[in-house]
């Protein structure tokens, strides 16, 4: 009589089980992917850099632009004509609010507008206003509101 042995019933060909490996490859690369997508970007400081005789100059690295107050545009309105200011500045007319506008779209776009308009100023002077700064290429343009009393 034979006693029975695991390893002499054992068939022989030999099969490697390719699945799990498989699994844990992709498992990696998604963890990698997502990993990396989070890490922060490093940015260059501004420095000043010497360059040594005959060396070729580099490009300076840009300061970072001054943070921008509101720029706040009050409409009022006297004998029915409007009066502009801007940051407390009196305006003479719409084209004036214009090119002051543009002065700041020049400096930074995205610089924040806020058109106050008080309650008896006609809707087309707040129009002529929001479309003086849309066309001066700002781009955050908003209208200030008063709670009123109930």
């Amino acid at each position: 009589m034979r006693i029975p042995s695991p390893f002499r019933d054992r068939p022989s060909g030999v099969e490697l089980q390719l699945t799990p490996m498989i699994d844990c490859v992709f498992l990696l690369m998604v963890y990698f992917l997502w990993s990396s997508s989070f890490a922060v970007a490093e940015l260059s400081l501004p420095g000043r850099v010497s360059t040594s005789a005959g060396g070729v100059p580099t490009a300076a690295v840009p300061l970072p632009e001054a943070d921008f107050d509101n720029i706040v545009v009050r409409i009022t309105a006297a004998d029915g004509q409007p009066i502009w200011t801007m940051n407390g500045a009196p305006l003479g007319s719409l084209a004036e609010l214009r090119q002051a506008l543009a002065a700041v779209a020049r400096i930074k776009r995205d610089a924040p507008v806020v058109l106050d308009a008080e309650g008896d100023v006609p809707l087309g002077d707040v129009i002529d206003a929001y479309d003086a700064a849309r066309l001066a290429g700002l781009a955050r343009v908003q209208f200030a509101a008063s709670i009123s009393a109930p």
